[in-house]
């Protein structure tokens, strides 16, 4: 069998359903393969940052290996940003690469390049993935292929890369048994002994505890444990605090949930968090955007218990946490099976629901004229309950997403969270459509980073994908324009003073997707409502915004967490 034909059915044989891709010579026998052979669709994207980016969206919602296809040189640089994002956030996905003929392979000579678009790729890709292999044997892909898709899959899931030759890509293929042969599922492990031991200790501190927490973070999803999470919670009856990339592992009007912390946390939970004498950290590697610089304050004298499946991301930058490395699921099996008894904290739950009736959300921005976006998102979650997930890209309004977007137990909520990469947003929607069998999805993107990656419109367009792209316009790169605001006397070089938009619904009328813009707040449920009057179809609806709007409440940099802009101010620049 030519070894294009057997990529082609090892990928179907392994439930991949869409491949995204920008054809490129390279590729070529690979996508024609995948047209010939398999019932796999490809997906045409329209840059291969898009095509990465979709490949993450649909290995976050499947749980299957995302997979993206790019030519050689600039085709397959144009991933790394993807592959990156994938990697820090710890989503599984396959990268597969075209590579020049091994006769046109520089190798060891001292040139630079000896084949037309030769680029050591593999080199590139090797620090942001979890295994990058240049298959420049044909007896080697069976088994590469095979434990591409195991290591994506496998630990703490993320990227792993294939850069194949044309003439790999030509070679025949004799061993075929992997086609023939499903791995098994992996059954989650037993408890070990210091799973037994690590929950028996919580649980006697947890009994001493007035105020608990549970600090969940986004390798509850990534582990695929989000509905055990969810009866763990349930049984414990403690409140949740969660991550910015755990913002869907517990629905919003859940009553244990207590809010988004971090730097642009809900203020309550900050608070509440602050307050707290017991903290069990699930999944979450507790980096400076969740517990500011201030490190000591945020142990404080209470005890933190800590799961990861990586040892190296526990007593890392907060030390002195009681940890234990394993999968998540055997924690959550265990304990969920073997509760503590007694609990009841009722009256620290009401404690947090009366902090969040004293810091809303929407009263961060109540001084700012025109359409709060935090009462944006509140509205835009009541229309949009036949959505299967929000796509979010980077900027304040990715704050102001994971501050009040009110998450249903069916939807998902995906954005760029360790690589923090704007133009993820409209990409990601189309692969999480696709994985979600075309239901729809509604892609939040700010008017800068939306111009990253605005020809995927066309793909969209292509396929009649039910994406409801909500733009928020505040007329600048506001993060950064914010930035500059605190730190540089509001000088805003290149945020305002530079920087300019297209009128976006023009765009999106351009490429055949209906379209309206809205800046009076009276307006602004009507205009919701006619994104979603026909339901199966895309649209686009430009939300403008006042361009002094920040996104508030923000941790002050330098002090504890609690303390928050605009009522507090930084002891120091921050570093990121």
């Amino acid at each position: 069998m030519k070894a294009a034909d057997y990529i082609a059915l090892y990928l179907q044989h392994r439930r991949v359903t869409h491949v995204f891709e920008l054809v490129g010579g390279m590729i070529t026998f690979l996508l024609d393969s995948l047209h010939e052979r398999t019932s796999v669709n490809i997906v045409s994207m329209h840059h291969e940052q898009g095509a990465g980016f979709a490949a993450e969206g649909w290995g976050r919602v499947s749980g299957i290996p995302g997979v993206a296809l790019a030519t050689s040189g600039p085709g397959a640089t144009n991933l790394l940003t993807a592959i990156g994002s994938c990697f820090f956030d710890s989503t599984p996905a396959v990268f597969i690469t075209g590579q020049v003929n091994r006769t046109e392979q520089k190798a060891s000579r001292p040139i630079r390049q000896l084949g037309f678009q030769e680029t050591d790729i593999v080199s590139m890709a090797r620090p942001i993935t979890k295994a990058a292999w240049l298959v420049n044997q044909p007896e080697d892909l069976p088994r590469l292929l095979e434990a591409a898709f195991t290591l994506a899959t496998s630990g703490r899931p993320g990227p792993v890369l294939l850069d194949l030759p044309l003439d790999v890509q030509r070679a025949e293929i004799t061993d075929l048994e992997r086609l023939e042969t499903t791995p098994a599922p992996i059954p989650p492990s037993a408890a070990t002994p210091a799973t037994r031991e690590f929950w028996d200790e919580t649980c006697a501190r947890l009994a001493e505890a007035k105020k608990p927490l549970i600090l969940a973070g986004g390798g509850i999803r990534s582990g695929q444990a989000t509905e055990l999470f969810r009866q763990f919670a349930e049984t414990l009856g403690i409140p949740v605090v969660h991550s910015l990339m755990a913002s869907d592992v517990i629905p919003s009007h859940h009553p244990l949930r207590a809010g988004l912390i971090g730097t642009y946390g809900n203020r309550w939970s900050n608070i509440a968090l602050s307050e707290s004498d017991y903290l069990l950290v699930l999944g979450s590697r507790l980096d400076v955007r969740q517990t500011g610089a201030d490190t000591k304050a945020f142990k404080g004298t209470r005890p933190i218990f800590h799961v990861d499946c990586e040892a190296g991301e526990m007593n890392n930058r907060i030390e002195g946490c009681i940890s234990l490395q394993c999968e998540l699921k055997e924690f959550l099996s265990h304990a969920t099976a073997n509760p503590p008894t007694g609990l009841s904290r009722q009256e620290w739950t009401s404690q947090i629901n009366t902090l969040r009736d004293q810091w809303p959300d929407t009263n961060e921005q109540a001084s700012v004229p025109g359409i709060n976006p935090n009462v944006l998102m509140h509205q835009l979650s009541k229309k949009s309950g036949s959505a299967s997930a929000y796509t979010i890209d980077v900027g304040q309004h990715q704050m102001w997403a994971a501050q009040s977007l009110e998450i249903a137990s069916h939807q998902r909520l995906l954005t760029s969270g360790g690589l923090g990469a704007m133009g993820f947003s409209l990409p990601a929607a189309i692969g999480a459509c696709l994985a979600g069998n075309a239901k729809p999805v509604v892609s939040i993107s700010g008017d800068g980073g939306f111009q990253l990656n605005i020809q995927e419109l066309q793909t969209i367009a292509h396929h009649q994908l039910p994406i409801k792209i909500i733009v928020i316009n505040n007329h600048c790169h506001g993060m950064v324009r914010q930035f500059q605001e605190s730190y540089f006397s509001s000088r805003y070089q290149s945020t305002v003073w530079g920087y300019s938009a297209p009128a976006f619904t023009a765009v999106a009328q351009a490429y055949g997707i209906a379209a309206t813009s809205v800046t009076d707040p009276a307006c602004l449920e009507a205009a919701i409502e006619a994104c979603w009057a026909q339901p199966q179809s895309p649209y686009l609806l430009e939300v403008n915004i006042a361009p002094a709007a920040n996104a508030y409440p923000k941790m002050a940099f330098g002090k504890p967490m609690s303390e928050m802009e605009p009522f507090a101010k930084p002891l120091e620049m921050e570093g990121t």
